[in-house]
């Protein structure tokens, strides 16, 4: 740890990455808006020096013209904000304690931690190395993410639900459809909200993943490497390929059913518009029954047709697994509290 500025009241520190995601305290990310949207630490705040216009401005300086003129421009764009900028700041950390970040831990958040020493601050940390430290840790930790147990099932099984359920019974649970704002499939997005970037779903996954204790078993739904606009970490979605897979095998119509529950109050328009998205996969005569049931409101049928495509489809992937990477179980309807106590004791056996 470098003392980087010492005053009678305070001192400026570096720390890593580890040290400060122990710490509680307020964290304030000083990139721009632009740079902050496409990704950032999980309840960061976001009090940029410089606007999306204003970074681009200095970037051309620097490439054009030089460092020395980029940085004149910088603090000429930053000097009249100052006061506005201490005042948010000690909104966010009004107990004076506050982690200051820029992209590479360099001249943005020096300049910014001393003005905030300045200004009264008591306790004030750098992240060593920036965001873009914080990132590279982010892809090295989900590398390794530790005993992974994988939960499958034809589309309509209530995967999601049955995960929540094992949540509340004490098993450690990750919620990758939740991050991602999206259910995975042609549907997935109806009803959500707008799904992160990529780069911000690794952080959030990064941010859950980490609270938990990695000795014990972490529960997943089984996902494709895309889950809508989301992407799982290449490393990580492959320990997910080579973990053990719980399949639940429950009647289709018991999935259609679910399916009614969990769709038929949306929107007409956005329901028409999922159906159009597999339509050639459907095929030309399913695609068109389809959309006669729905028009009728016949969500049942509606069901029972596309998961005609979706359980071939899922079937592809499982086929990928020998029959040693997965515990098949079978269940007779969809309620999800029962259907995870049947896995657990499904899991206990192959234990004892």
């Amino acid at each position: 740890m470098r003392c980087k500025k010492a005053y009678t009241y305070i001192v400026i520190e570096e720390r890593t990455i580890d040290e400060v995601l122990s710490m509680k305290r307020a964290i304030i990310d000083v990139r721009s808006p632009g740079e902050f949207d496409k990704g950032h630490i999980p309840d960061a705040i976001n009090i940029p020096l410089l606007s999306n216009a204003e970074r681009a401005e200095v970037g051309t300086a620097y490439k054009q013209e030089s460092r020395e003129k980029a940085v004149s421009l910088g603090y000429k764009f930053v000097t009249p904000k100052f006061r506005d900028l201490i005042r948010q700041s000690f909104q966010a950390a009004p107990d004076g304690k506050v982690i200051v970040h820029c992209w590479r831990g360099g001249m943005r958040s020096q300049a910014f931690a001393e003005h905030l020493a300045e200004s009264g601050f008591s306790d004030i940390k750098i992240i060593i190395g920036g965001y873009k430290a914080y990132r590279n840790q982010v892809l090295d930790d989900l590398a390794e993410p530790g005993a992974l147990k994988i939960l499958g099932g034809y589309t309509g099984s209530g995967k999601t639900p049955i995960l929540a359920e094992l949540k509340a019974m004490g098993e450690q649970v990750i919620d990758l459809e939740g991050m991602a704002h999206h259910k995975g499939s042609a549907f997935g997005g109806i009803g959500e909200g707008e799904s992160p970037t990529v780069q911000q779903f690794e952080n959030n996954l990064h941010s859950e993943w980490s609270r938990l204790d990695r000795q014990r078993p972490i529960w997943l739904e089984d996902e494709s490497h895309n889950i809508g606009p989301v992407r799982i970490p290449l490393a990580f979605y492959r320990a997910m390929r080579t973990s053990h897979l719980y399949f639940v095998d429950i009647p289709k119509e018991e999935r259609a059913r679910h399916l009614v529950k969990e769709y038929s109050s949306f929107d007409h328009r956005a329901l028409v518009e999922a159906l159009q998205r597999i339509s050639k996969r459907l095929g030309g005569w399913r695609k068109q029954k389809a959309l006669e049931y729905l028009e009728v409101e016949n969500y049942y049928e509606v069901a029972l047709i596309t998961l005609q495509y979706y359980d071939k489809f899922y079937q592809k992937s499982l086929n990928k697994r020998t029959s040693e990477e997965v515990t098949h179980i079978k269940l007779s309807t969809t309620d999800h509290r029962s259907n995870a106590v049947n896995i657990l004791k499904e899991l206990r056996n192959e234990e004892s």
